[in-house]
């Protein structure tokens, strides 16, 4: 069969294994890294990899070849974990962060999440929607082509409603794809302070039904938080969630360990957030429950702590695990995944192939999407990010910066030169 896309002379073409499950325990390790190789597209799929020289039956009189001499070549990257849409910023936290205080505090305070919310309830949803085109165009030209994106800035039925429609409408304009993550109950709205449990209900009652009456979410999500939402509350709305057919997610053991990992394992959740403090005994629960760890080592950084998500205890426990931006306006404001890469290596000691299967098959199954994208196997998407990189190793080597040059999107040259093409 002819190609309509021969892309040439890779380097290294990073081909992760899809196992028909998520990569766990000594699964991380192991990839197929193809030299000197090259990438057949036909129409939007993968028609074929391999090493060496295509033969002539790929190539026809209207095959587009393209020579990508001493570049490297993986699946399109997947932000598996971001708050994508949001209105206002919070810069003006930032010192108090490098004054020492606390994340939680400043929630208490009323600022953080809820200075937010505050911002993205009087947001129209043009503004919301320009924002949030401006940080997916970032993403993509750092090589991300599927991205998972919360609600959870509303804390209100109108205002979750609006966010939720403006990730819909930018899942059909823009090259990336979008999953959304139906997220409610993100924190305790200053009009139900000290009425937690009200508030559940109210997410229960009114707005789960009306999220998967009218299809703008997939998934569900709950922050189980030391004074935000409690074990308890997060296994009641979460098995309401499951019972209307969401697929579950729960931030869970990021600044305290409350019990949301055991939810998360219990509720047999697709993936449990954040992770940074969790217990080795509930390590052992997500990996016999076949929990995915969502891991953002971003948030680390961005809050100022030392305390990373125990990435190499979870891979020698079997765990499955993937690195995600965590993408917001207070506790991780970035667009680039490869620096929440770099991080994993720097940060969690991971290896290159692990960050790259982390950030490819893993994260197409945390967002359901690993029969379509996440690898190069023939016939799925031909999603592919190009760096200026001869090898794994050097993106991860050389730090801060973009080396991803080129990006398909379903075969379509979407970024060139680090450009996203119009």
């Amino acid at each position: 069969m002819q190609a309509d896309k021969l892309l040439v002379n890779f380097s290294q073409i990073f081909c992760p294994n899809d196992l028909g499950h998520p990569l766990r325990g000594a699964e991380m390790d192991e990839a197929q890294i193809i030299e000197h190789g090259y990438i057949a597209i036909k129409e939007d799929k993968i028609l074929e990899v391999a090493a060496g020289e295509p033969s002539a039956s790929l190539i026809g009189k209207a095959t587009e070849i393209v020579d990508y001499s001493g570049k490297l070549a993986t699946p399109g990257l997947i932000d598996c974990h971001t708050h994508l849409v949001y209105g206002g910023s919070r810069e003006n936290e930032f010192s108090q962060k490098l004054n020492g205080v606390p994340y939680l505090d400043i929630l208490a305070a009323g600022g953080g999440i809820l200075s937010t919310v505050r911002s993205t309830r009087s947001a129209t949803f043009e503004e919301l929607y320009q924002k949030s085109e401006h940080l997916l165009n970032e993403m993509i030209v750092h090589g991300v082509t599927t991205v998972e994106a919360k609600s959870g800035y509303g804390l209100n039925w109108e205002t979750e409603e609006r966010q939720l429609k403006v990730a819909r409408q930018l899942n059909e304009d823009h090259d990336i794809e979008l999953v959304s993550t139906f997220m409610g109950a993100h924190a305790i709205p200053e009009e139900y302070k000290d009425r937690s449990d009200d508030f559940i209900e109210l997410v229960i009652d009114e707005m789960l039904s009306k999220v998967k009456a009218e299809n703008l979410a997939e998934f569900c999500d709950i922050f189980c938080e030391r004074n935000v939402f409690t074990a308890e509350q997060s296994y009641r709305l979460l098995s309401a969630a499951k019972e209307l057919g969401f697929k579950l997610r729960i931030h869970a053991d990021e600044i305290a360990s409350i019990g949301g990992s055991k939810v998360a394992a219990d509720l047999h959740a697709v993936s449990a957030e954040h992770l940074m403090v969790i217990k080795d005994e509930d390590i052992d629960l997500l990996s016999e429950a076949n929990v995915i760890g969502n891991l953002l080592p971003g948030t680390t950084f961005s809050l100022m702590e030392d305390t990373f998500a125990p990435a190499k205890k979870m891979i020698e426990k079997g765990m499955a695990i993937t690195l995600t931006t965590d993408s917001n306006p207070g506790s991780c404001p970035t667009a680039n995944l490869q620096f929440i890469m770099q991080l994993g290596c720097f940060q969690m000691k991971l290896t290159p192939i692990q960050v790259f299967n982390a950030v490819t098959i893993n994260a197409a199954y945390s967002v359901a999407r690993n029969e379509k994208v996440g690898s190069l196997d023939v016939g799925k998407q031909a999603d592919i990010a190009i760096f200026d990189a001869a090898n794994i190793d050097f993106p991860m080597y050389f730090f801060a910066t973009n080396l991803v040059s080129q990006v398909y999107k379903a075969g379509k040259l979407v970024v060139n030169e680090r450009q996203r093409l119009e």
